[in-house]
């Protein structure tokens, strides 16, 4: 079983499609959404069948949040952006995940959502090895 995985937990196929494996933190796996419109990343706690952040043990609700903040200061770091957005909507992929988006002034559909913007580009291979290991070297 890889590191991080609890037996049972399935990841959704719309976030495995849409986002590639960055690491394991400790609850969640953390991902790179690929579009490179935005740096944008999603943690994934790894708890079968969980949907809302209320049905998490309060270990689990506070190690989201620890790890939500970890990845949203390494990613402010990281590209000087002028605003982070985190959130966890689920109105589509109702697996519990938490959105962390790097946003600046002028970048598409500032300042609007990032949700429903336009068409995905995403990213070449080279391009999110080196974001990767730039995230990695942050946290």
């Amino acid at each position: 079983m890889l590191p991080g995985l609890e037996a049972g937990f399935t990841l959704d196929a719309r976030l495995e499609a849409d986002s590639e494996q960055l690491m394991w933190l400790g609850l969640c796996e953390l991902r790179l959404m690929n579009d490179r419109r935005w740096p944008w990343l999603v943690l994934v706690p790894q708890r079968p069948g969980v949907e809302e952040i209320h049905e998490m043990t309060p270990l689990d609700q506070a190690m989201l949040t620890f790890e939500t903040n970890m990845v949203a200061q390494a990613l402010k770091r990281v590209t000087g952006c002028t605003k982070i957005n985190t959130g966890a909507l689920g109105n589509i992929v109702r697996q519990l995940h938490v959105h962390v988006v790097a946003r600046s002034e002028g970048d598409p559909g500032w300042p609007g959502p990032v949700w429903g913007h336009g068409i995905r580009e995403p990213y070449e291979r080279s391009d999110i090895r080196r974001f990767a290991e730039t995230i990695k070297a942050a946290l």
